[in-house]
């Protein structure tokens, strides 16, 4: 199919969105696959345990002020026996005659204590008891009762075996360069895992002082959170220094062959670990953290607390990475960048993540907080500062851009259930804790703290911060603190607030769900009001949720979107009219830069305003709230809300579109569009609608990754190249394919930046040849970035024989593929189409015990359930449908799924056919008429609608 003509393409486009018509959408709620929810979101719950469960929190009878941990372990044979001691002070708070602490998976206990600051004081033998369920290690002694105010030093042997599930006290492999297995020993405690490799008080805000010595063999070292101490360490013992105050979870060391690099800035030592041969990839990380964490220091305005800091990348690593204070830990292939390899994503996957971690070492780790169901105070700030930090750092990237587009949006997806969690929710067990680690503990809460930040102007948030952590430094808190310090930011810059900070702020914290704001103007005087409500995908649904809501605005005849600072709020109120004495030919856009946390609908002139900027003058709006127009328009449409024309129409704009956030909303909506019209009849007219949205763009990037580029250049030229060839341009298929075909022929390399979409795109139309130079290329390659990226490219091949081949080295043992790569291989394939769906179900009908068998590591769902639910998610025929089910039926009552199943399959499948019902005839309609209309045009209409654009512009 031959490329749409570029001459004319914008004043083409724009005409088409005058004589085009409008059409009415049908409710429905939104399909499952569009959500990035965990598979298990917990319920609201009531803020109290309920009458008839345990309390899962230790007494508070005793507090530890300071642990002695010695561990011994033979890790460098492979052994996973290990032994510990481990000496707790403690203070009596209240007179017992019981102590308690968490312990798991640890047997053989003895146990003495003694008395401090007693003359002659005598240590004692204890009995005690453990309760599974609760994980309560409790040690008594008849007649002996701990008086309050005493302290005490309990004293704990016992013996454990590292797990192999990447979580607790932990055993890693590696194959070094010599093809030779390598063995470590690692930690991974958050959030109640550190019970594993020691008995302790394993609760947030139970923060005491840690001495750790690790006894291991000579050829082998050791890190902790704290420097060595050189004076009590000795061949095979490292000792290190004590700790300052600290929670259990932030306790950390690894016990390996590792290597490092080091540097110091802001007089703080830092050094990157990782194991031999890959010193070269460690000084990315290593510059990158020394500019990061003097970047956070500043603006803190405190100082890093720790005499070092260092980072280290594990070759097994469930958690994407973890903010041991003062020791940091990573996937390989979040730490690793290789100059010549490694993908600009990996570049900025590293800078983010790294600065995420080390905004920890303040929120969570100076800071403490209380209890895990404020788990949103830290990994909010942790999500924001990953932005913040990197943008301070490297300005030029433009890196709040790649915020909107994925944890800002992501919020806004997994907000929209009229059964949304609040930020704050309570929870008490460990499988309840863990259902927290979701979109609304870091994509929302970064996206509100973010929003406030902007609304009260970053001088006061900045001062606010700067109060809380020192206010707070060494302590745990809770929302009510933070809310307290930015309160006296305020007072102190004198800057007006026009509600308490509690109120305002505890509106978003203490209640779930978005705001819906509806803008209705009054084209006669100029004002406008603005009505919230709370959005949800179904518009039908009402409830009585209101938020205290900052709102800014920009207009045609002022379209600055500089200035984000809040004009006018919503206080707990319905509606708010605001006297503009707006011009009625102008637009009107609500949410400059998109930095508020809520979605804007308008009416029906003012839309047409807009799609009438947008294709005529996109520059004069901010490329944030291009993005968002995209987004929100999308919701709305299929919700029912608003035309489908309307959305269609504006993305004909797209044309002279070359910024990356706009792209990567018009990416979503193209990609969630063709999931389901890929298989319809009229499917070739959709895909001339979308060539007729990007050739021109794809055009002028091109496939060749030029060196000196901005960095978003890079991301919006794959994502190009991604639409192009889904919309089945010609060039863009021709020419992702020769750059494979060059590749496995000529040994001809593919630029790093463009692996991904020339992979994945060539190995659609691939035959053998280059499909297995693909997939012995993932297992032969360690690098772990790289892996991923090939994981991800071989589920994109149509060739059924091809994809069994790559789904069924999920269960090949004798393969190279790490553990947790396992469990990935399905979702690349069902995701990509009807042919990888297929593939999947079959594989999983033959193979399903083996499958249900697969290592999902610690706190994980079980494949075969989690990909069964995966696959419903993307059910949108009959023969898929009817396959499916026979897969449903054969692992029903299994161990490996719950009795569940069923029921969450059907919902998907209904969901995606009702979005069908709704969506589909009106999308394809009008992408009919686009495709007929635009040959009929001639050049009189053109000419005449040039001199109309002229006559406006000017």
């Amino acid at each position: 199919m031959s490329r749409v003509p570029i001459g004319g393409m914008s004043l083409l486009l724009v005409l088409l969105v005058a004589i085009s018509a409008t059409q009415a959408a049908v409710v429905r709620t939104f399909p499952p696959f569009e959500q990035l929810q965990s598979l298990e979101n917990p319920n609201l719950r009531a803020v109290v345990p309920f009458a008839d469960e345990d309390n899962y929190r230790l007494p508070n009878d005793t507090i530890p002020s300071h642990y002695a941990v010695t561990l011994t372990t033979n890790v460098h044979t492979g052994e996973t026996a290990f032994s510990g001691t481990v000496a707790i002070t403690l203070d009596v708070v209240v007179a017992t005659t019981k102590i308690v602490v968490h312990a798991r998976q640890l047997e053989n206990y003895t146990a003495t204590i003694i008395q401090q600051g007693v003359a002659n004081a005598v240590a004692q033998e204890l009995e005690f008891e453990y309760e599974a369920a609760r994980e309560f290690l409790t040690f008594s002694k008849t007649g002996l009762t701990f008086a309050a105010n005493t302290k005490w030093i309990l004293t704990i042997n016992y013996q454990g075996h590292l797990r192999t599930d990447n979580g607790g006290f932990y055993l890693s492999t590696y194959t070094d360069e010599a093809g030779k297995t390598k063995y470590l020993a690692t930690t991974q405690f958050e959030s109640t895992d550190a019970r594993h490799a020691f008995p302790c008080y394993d609760e947030p805000s139970k923060r005491a002082e840690f001495t750790i010595t690790i006894k291991h063999d000579p050829s082998y070292n050791a890190i902790s959170n704290m420097p060595v101490d050189e004076a009590a360490s000795s061949s095979g013992v490292t000792a290190f220094k004590k700790t300052v105050n600290m929670p259990s979870y932030l306790v950390a060391f690894i016990v390996s062959e590792f290597v490092y690099s080091e540097g110091e800035l802001n007089g703080l030592p830092q050094r990157v670990f990782s194991r031999k041969g890959t010193e070269n990839e460690q000084e990315w990380a290593l510059t990158t953290g020394m500019l990061v964490e003097k970047r956070l220091s500043d603006y803190f305005g405190v100082p890093f607390a720790l005499p070092k800091l260092d980072q280290a990348g594990i070759p097994d690593f469930a958690a994407g990475a973890m903010e041991n204070w003062g020791l940091a830990t990573y996937r390989e292939e979040y730490l690793l960048y290789n100059p010549v390899n490694s993908t600009i994503s990996t570049q900025t996957n590293i800078a983010t993540i790294e600065a995420h971690e080390d905004a920890h070492m303040w929120f969570g780790d100076l800071v403490a907080i209380e209890w895990w169901s404020y788990l949103w105070l830290k990994e909010g700030f942790a999500t924001l500062f990953e932005n913040l930090a990197v943008d301070l750092a490297y300005p030029e990237w433009d890196i709040f851009q790649t915020f909107h587009a994925g944890s800002y949006q992501s919020a806004l997806v997994n907000d929209a259930s009229s059964n949304a969690r609040p930020m704050t929710h309570f929870v008490q067990k460990p499988s309840e804790i863990a259902l927290l680690y979701d979109s609304v503990s870091y994509a929302k809460a970064g996206s509100v703290l973010d929003m406030w930040r902007h609304a009260l102007t970053n001088t006061v948030f900045q001062r606010g911060l700067h109060n809380y952590l020192t206010d707070n430094q060494f302590t745990a808190a809770n929302p009510t603190k933070l809310f307290e310090a930015i309160a006296k930011a305020a007072m102190e810059e004198n800057y007006p607030v026009p509600a308490t900070v509690a109120n305002m702020m505890g509106s978003w914290s203490n209640q779930g769900g978005v705001p819906l704001l509806t803008v209705t103007r009054n084209y006669n005087d100029g004002s406008f009001t603005i009505k919230q409500s709370t959005y949800t995908n179904n518009k039908d649904y009402t409830d009585d949720k209101l938020w205290y809501v900052p709102v800014n605005y920009a207009d045609f005849s002022n379209p600055d979107f500089r200035n984000t600072e809040a004009t006018h709020y919503l206080l707990n109120q319905t509606e708010l009219t605001i006297e503009s004495q707006l011009d009625s030919s102008n637009w009107l856009i609500l949410n400059k830069k998109s930095t508020g946390y809520y979605r804007v609908n308008y009416d029906t002139e003012n839309w047409r305003l807009i799609i009438g900027g947008m294709t005529t003058r996109p520059h004069k709006i901010d490329p944030r709230n291009r993005a968002q127009l995209i987004n929100d328009l999308y919701r709305f449409t299929t919700s029912g809300r608003v035309p489908h024309a309307t959305l269609l129409e504006l993305l004909t704009y797209l044309p002279q579109e070359d910024q990356y956030s706009p792209w990567s909303a018009a990416n979503t909506v193209i990609t969630l569009f063709n999931r389901y019209l890929s298989g319809d009849a009229d499917y070739a007219n959709f895909q001339f609608y979308v060539r007729a949205l990007v050739s021109q763009q794809y055009d002028k990037f091109g496939v060749n990754d030029l060196s000196g580029e901005q960095h978003l250049v890079k991301y919006t030229r794959n994502l190009l190249i991604n639409i192009a060839c889904l919309a089945g341009l010609e060039s863009c298929l021709t020419e992702t394919k020769a750059k494979l075909t060059a590749l496995v022929e000529d040994g001809t390399v593919i630029e790093p930046n463009l692996q991904s979409q020339v992979y994945c795109n060539a190995l659609k139309q691939s035959d053998d040849k280059n499909f297995d130079f693909v997939y012995n290329k993932l297992m032969n390659s360690n690098d772990q970035a790289e892996r991923r990226l090939l994981i991800s490219a071989l589920g994109c091949s149509q060739n059924t024989a091809q994809l069994d081949k790559f789904v069924s080295s999920s269960i090949d043992e004798t393969n190279g593929l790490r553990v947790q790569e396992r469990i990935t291989l399905l979702s690349p394939a069902y995701s990509r189409g009807e042919v990888g769906l297929l593939a999947s179900v079959d594989f999983l009908q033959k193979n399903w015990e083996a499958y249900g068998k697969l290592n999902t590591g610690f706190g994980g769902v079980n494949p075969l359930y989690s990909d069964i639910v995966g696959i419903s998610a993307y059910v949108v025929n009959t023969k898929q449908k009817e396959e499916l089910q026979k897969l449903v039926d054969t692992v029903k009552g299994s161990e490996y799924v719950p009795t569940t199943l069923q029921a969450s399959v059907d919902a998907n499948v209904n969901a995606n056919n009702a979005w069908l019902e709704a969506n589909r005839d009106p999308l394809m309609s009008w992408v009919d008429s686009f495709r007929s209309g635009s040959s009929a045009l001639n050049a009189s209409l053109l000419a005449l609608l040039a001199c109309l654009l002229a006559a406006k512009l000017f």
